[in-house]
């Protein structure tokens, strides 16, 4: 189990916000004690908190391809991720790590969001393309590991959990949703697509 943060800022360009990344990422680090990895430009802030478990050395995130115009953060495992490092090797990707996160930026080089067909696994992810400006984020096809996001003012955030969302930015609204009262009561737990506060909502599973 690790946590993932961040924001997008879809309207505005601003310099790297990394106290506000810190902030988020705090209120996940019982999802990752083992450190804590950063990356921020104009665009974007990604944000990690890393149980180690695969490539103890170099398996941090965020990581990046070869020429740093993609990045990923990941929470989860992938199964298949050295036979899919075996393929990707064999058309010339290069490797910095051992990790199965790495084979998810190089995946995403070579097919875009047809990426997730090939990942046998749980994950949640976010991969942010440099040269398009663009962020992509997605989860296993059964939703087995948690991703949140919200929209605030020109930014768009994401988090494992809501509490790094609101750790973000003290203008974002904390409101109950008394809508999911229903949902707790019979299923105990709000039903997608909504969640107990208003305005954060979960990222569909597939």
């Amino acid at each position: 189990m690790c946590g993932i943060a961040g924001y997008f800022n879809i309207s505005t360009q601003t310099s790297p916000d990394y106290r506000q990344l810190e902030c988020m990422i705090h209120q996940l680090r019982h999802r990752g004690p083992d450190g804590y990895g950063f990356y921020g430009d104009e665009r974007v802030g990604l944000a990690h908190a890393r149980l180690s478990i695969i490539d103890l050395e170099g398996g941090w995130q965020p990581i990046h391809n070869e020429d740093k115009t993609l990045w990923v953060i990941f929470n989860g495992e992938i199964f298949n991720y050295q036979e899919l490092r075996k393929e990707l090797e064999a058309r010339g990707h290069r490797f910095s790590s051992a990790s199965d996160t790495e084979v998810i930026v190089h995946l995403y080089e070579e097919k875009g969001e047809d990426c997730l067909a090939d990942l046998n696994g749980q994950f949640a992810l976010v991969v942010y393309d440099k040269k398009r400006g663009s962020l992509f984020i997605a989860r296993d096809r059964f939703g087995i590991r948690p991703l949140y996001y919200s929209s605030h003012g020109a930014s768009f955030y994401f988090a494992s959990e809501i509490k790094a969302i609101f750790a973000a930015d003290a203008t974002i609204p904390r409101a109950f949703n008394p809508g999911v009262i229903q949902d707790v009561f019979t299923f105990w737990t709000p039903v997608a697509p909504e969640t107990a506060s208003r305005g954060v909502f979960p990222l569909a599973a597939g």
